[in-house]
């Protein structure tokens, strides 16, 4: 019964936006009523950490609002100071098969920036970054959200792994099991990097078909002939595109650790693929584009699509370009130069909220570290590298605020809500939180065939948490200890927990409604939900299959 009632949240807010089809900004206030009256009657939360968890929410909202306004505000001054036109002029130069340029900037563009800096700053560039190249909205934020999988377990240089299973995992019974004393010991340690290779395996398996998924995503829902078999014939470059990111992610990812399989696979992929398209070396025999402009669908294009057109300046790709790398550098330098990372995100530069209302909740905010600050950096540098007139960049601001708004009241009750059923475990009914709980039903009704459904429990632990990392937190000592008792690996139970974590991120609802805010499509979240169901559906029964056989069929090499 209580594992049902764990369920019925994420229940309301599948059946609100998914099959009532209601936008975000009606369908989160609902969810969120729900999970406080479920919380109080009947897990029995005070009120005090209804409200606590409320305010706890809003902070993050925040948080990501900040992201999300720095990448509107990036791409609308790119817009203003012509750099729009350029680079679609050059793009056009690689390639102008749509399929291919989807690729490039979505799957291994997009894996370098969740490397470098992850918690949905990928969708808030890539999406935007699409757009610009003349992409419908919808299908820049649907390709964004799809490659929200793969290089999301070792995003911000390791931080789900490392964070997220290393606090799981920092349990008496672990250290028991190890002979280690706390989580910094060699010991914990190398458990991690052994966790993090198998990881790093059954992503490559998996992942290495997404490109392909993705493309034939795109042509199915936004072409003339709304077809899989036109973004099958893309399949030889997607294939190469896929193992070009996926051979070295596996083999950093076995030998090196957890921090650099994502960033490093991309930085190198990166390259490759451009000059690969360029080359014409395993492209399409005929190109492939969306439908003309005017015969889009009006659900296809942002509010403001048409305003994406670049101003009629002239200047050259390298200045065009430039806040993007200047964004990309910040991103890495500020997550891999430890003196710099300790500076920004230290404690004198962090604002902590500390035992809200004597709950015990607290949060923190380190507004230098967060990726809007990068964001707005590089429009600093792209109003003097590109000679922003200050009329035009004002336009550009107030057009960014009106944006962010639309998205704020969605998130303002998507991450309270999601927070309350988090905290649900500080309450007066003896009972574990909703995510344990419903965890806990899972696996009794899995049985020995759990490895079939890890992937799942971390999914959804995404998809509440809204991130791989909490996910991780919430769940890698429960998977940990579900596989001791049915005797299969925990090491394996514990990777596809992280692996199910990082597909779960495709359907996070506070991605999704970011994504949309990046590109003015507020109010489309359900069906892009909706959409982004299949591919996640893949992911995680590939990844169940794999984890299954190996339990079973390959128990000494999976130990």
């Amino acid at each position: 019964m209580y594992t049902f009632f764990a369920l019925t949240p994420i229940l309301a807010v599948f059946l609100l936006l998914v099959v009532f089809r209601m936008p975000a900004r009606a369908a989160m206030p609902l969810a969120w009523c729900y999970t406080v009256l479920m919380g109080l009657l009947v897990w029995r939360i005070p009120y005090t950490v209804a409200a606590a968890s409320t305010i706890e929410g809003l902070i993050v909202a925040s948080t990501l609002l900040y992201i999300v306004f720095g990448a509107i505000l990036m791409l609308n001054t790119l817009t203003v100071s012509g750099a729009v036109g350029v680079m679609r002029g050059a793009f056009s130069t690689i390639t102008s098969d749509r399929r291919i340029q989807v690729i490039i900037v979505a799957w291994m563009f997009g894996s370098f920036i969740e490397g470098a800096s992850g918690f949905g700053t990928p969708a808030a560039v890539a999406a935007p970054l699409l757009v610009v190249l003349g992409f419908p909205a919808a299908a820049a934020v649907l390709c964004a959200l799809i490659v929200q999988s793969t290089p999301v377990s070792f995003g911000v240089v390791g931080t789900p792994v490392l964070l997220g299973i290393g606090a799981g995992l920092d349990h008496p019974a672990i250290h028991g099991l190890l002979g280690s004393p706390d989580r910094h010991a060699p010991a914990f340690t190398g458990y991690l990097g052994l966790i993090s290779g198998h990881i790093g395996i059954i992503h490559a398996l998996v992942g290495t078909f997404i490109p392909l998924i993705m493309v034939m995503m795109l042509t199915r829902h936004f072409g003339s002939r709304r077809s899989y078999r036109d973004g099958l014939a893309a399949a030889p470059f997607a294939l190469f595109a896929g193992l070009v990111f996926t051979v070295p992610y596996a083999i950093i990812a076995v030998y090196i650790g957890p921090e650099f399989p994502s960033l490093l696979s991309a930085l190198a992929g990166l390259p490759v693929l451009i000059l690969a398209a360029r080359k014409g070396f395993l492209l399409p025999r005929e190109s492939w584009d969306f439908p003309p402009r005017d015969r889009w669908e009006e659900s296809w294009a942002g509010a403001d699509a048409h305003n994406n057109r670049a101003a009629g300046r002239s200047m050259s790709l390298a200045a065009a370009w430039s806040p993007y790398l200047v964004v990309a550098l910040l991103l890495l330098l500020t997550r891999t130069w430890p003196l710099l990372k300790e500076f920004l995100s230290g404690a004198l530069l962090t604002i902590q909220i500390e035992n809200i209302f004597g709950t015990g909740i607290s949060t923190a905010v380190q507004p230098l570290y967060l990726p809007g600050t990068m964001f707005l950096a590089a429009v600093c540098f792209a109003l003097v590298v590109q000679k922003v007139e200050l009329p035009a960049f004002r336009a550009a601001f107030r057009k960014s605020v009106s944006t962010v708004a639309g998205a704020a009241f969605a998130l303002g009750f998507a991450v309270p809500m999601v927070r309350i059923f988090i905290n649900s475990g500080l309450n007066l009914a003896g009972l574990d939180g909703m995510p344990m709980v419903l965890a806990r039903g899972a696996a009794d009704l899995a049985g020995g065939a759990w490895p079939l459904f890890s992937p799942l429990i971390g999914a959804l632990g995404a998809f509440i948490a809204g991130s791989n990392t909490i996910s991780n937190m919430m769940f890698s000592f429960f998977q940990h200890q579900v596989a001791a008792e049915i005797g299969v690996s925990p090491v394996l139970t514990v990777a596809l927990q992280a692996v199910g974590g990082a597909a779960g991120n495709m359907i996070c609802v506070h991605n999704v409604v970011a994504a949309c805010a990046t590109v003015s499509l507020l109010g489309a979240e359900g069906i892009l939900i909706r959409r982004v169901l299949l591919p996640l559906a893949y992911y995680l029964i590939f990844a169940g299959l794999l984890g299954l056989g190996a339990a079973y069929l390959l128990p000494i090499a999976m130990r």
